[in-house]
């Protein structure tokens, strides 16, 4: 006992542990030494087989096994380990190895080899340096796909605004989970976007992605729409029809401007989430259903549910997760980037030659209030792409169009002055491709002054190469 406190004494990787051994005595010694160390998940096993199927590729864990077993023998199952995952370390036990079977199994995978009877703080110590090695090995598993993702969404998400990059770390977060989601932001601001992110980067993204703008479609229309119905369900249902619940099946159901759902219809999809079950309109068989439910409206939540538009009960059952999407006002410092990108689009789709607007142009672009957001600004550069007039002046064209009320918005002489100062820089980068060297001789400032400048601005040469 005395070296198992001593042993406890150090520090402790603990993690799931799957012990397989034919024989109950040494399974329950061997799980008692375990358990005094420190390690609380363990599973053991009488047989290869029954392990087997306890294992999948997300397992955090390591395996040790018995080599000599009736049935599926330990380097039998190494073999088997090894195909659902070559990174599960497997331990092998045995009483009647040798150094041909060791090496055997050393050339196959193993993560290690002891022999019967072996001293308890050896196999310890092999325990605590494979959980080790395992834990490694997820971490850069999720490191590499948190990085995948986050290239993903800076591709569908332009911007590197504060704001933007917590709600991309959000995103990553949260996708992979089964999380219903809410999705708040004002019209135009994307909430589509980050919907169809959440389904790319989380657990079904092969599943369908349902979306459904609940305001477009007609009340009496609602229930069939949602739910579907059956043949013969009401006057000119000639055939059976599936719902968007139902199509949503083993994917995403995305319900924008939720708040526009009629009440009664409310209750019935609060149901059917708590159910997951599905009943077509003049049918009585509920048909099972498994779907992640994102829903969004353009209105904070409180305000639909004080003024009777959205049910409370449906709202604590949906908003797992509540996400906000910024207006572009509030992250005008990703404007320049965007329009550039979105001008781009245009002109590519339309078959023009554009030339970017500079400085001054640029100012006008951050001085205008985007009451639209992103979808007002692609409608804006889409508008510059198509016009053949000098940047400056189609763009003046283009942002005046507006209300003076709507489009302008006062700024700071300070603001003034540092939005000039980025938008020179960032044109300047624009002209020469992300050249940096280039860039210093236009401009005559230092490297150091140069570098400073583009992080505190949020600029890289990569957007311009």
């Amino acid at each position: 006992m005395a070296q198992v406190e001593e042993q406890n004494d150090q520090a402790i990787i603990d993690g799931p542990v799957m012990l397989i051994d034919d024989e109950r005595a040494i399974r329950v010694s061997t799980k008692q030494w375990l358990e005094l160390a420190g390690h609380s998940e363990i599973e053991d096993f009488q047989d290869a087989r029954s392990a087997l199927e306890n294992l999948n590729w997300h397992y955090q864990g390591i395996v040790i096994s018995d080599v000599k077993m009736p049935g599926m023998d330990g380097l039998s199952l190494l073999r088997e380990v090894k195909n659902i995952d070559a990174n599960i370390p497997v331990v092998l036990v045995t009483g009647h190895g040798d150094v041909s079977m060791a090496v055997e199994a050393m050339r196959n995978g193993a993560y290690d080899f002891i022999e019967k009877p072996f001293e308890p703080e050896h196999l310890l110590d092999i325990v605590r340096r494979a959980l080790e090695k395992r834990a490694l090995v997820l971490d850069n598993r999720a490191l590499k796909r948190d990085l995948v993702a986050a290239e993903g969404l800076d591709a569908r998400l332009v911007g590197a605004n504060p704001i933007m990059r917590a709600l991309k770390r959000d995103i990553i977060d949260i996708a992979p989970t089964s999380a219903s989601i809410l999705i708040q932001g004002e019209t135009g601001s994307g909430k589509e976007v980050v919907a169809s992110c959440l389904h790319e980067f989380g657990e079904n993204p092969s599943g369908n992605f349902v979306a459904v703008n609940c305001a477009a479609i007609p009340e009496q229309m609602a229930e069939s729409e949602f739910f579907g119905h059956e043949k013969g369900a009401f006057t000119g249902a000639q055939s059976r029809r599936m719902g968007k619940l139902e199509a949503a099946n083993g994917g995403t159901l995305f319900l924008d401007e939720l708040s526009s759902m009629p009440m009664d219809l409310q209750a019935k999809l609060l149901r059917a989430l708590e159910e997951r079950k599905v009943t077509p309109l003049g049918g009585n068989v509920a048909k099972p259903v498994q779907f992640r439910l994102i829903a969004a409206l353009q209105e904070p939540p409180e305000e639909a549910i004080a003024s009777g538009r959205l049910r409370e009960d449906l709202y604590y059952r949906i908003a797992t997760f509540v996400m906000a999407i910024p207006p572009l006002r509030a992250r005008k410092d990703d404007l320049p980037i965007l329009f550039r990108l979105l001008a781009k689009r245009a002109a590519e789709t339309f078959g023009r030659e554009i030339e970017m607007p500079g400085p001054e142009g640029i100012a006008s672009l951050m001085a205008h209030n985007w009451p639209g957001n992103v979808r007002e600004l692609r409608n804006a550069a889409e508008r510059y792409a198509l016009s053949t007039r000098p940047p400056e002046e189609k763009l003046s064209i283009i942002l005046n169009s507006e209300k003076e009320s709507q489009t302008k918005t006062s700024l700071p002489l300070t603001e003034q002055v540092r939005l000039f100062e980025r938008n020179v820089i960032f044109a300047s980068l624009g002209r020469h491709k992300g050249n940096v060297s280039a860039v210093i001789e236009e401009l005559s400032i230092p490297r150091r002054t140069l570098n400073e400048k583009m992080a505190k601005y949020n600029l890289k040469r990569s957007d311009h190469e």
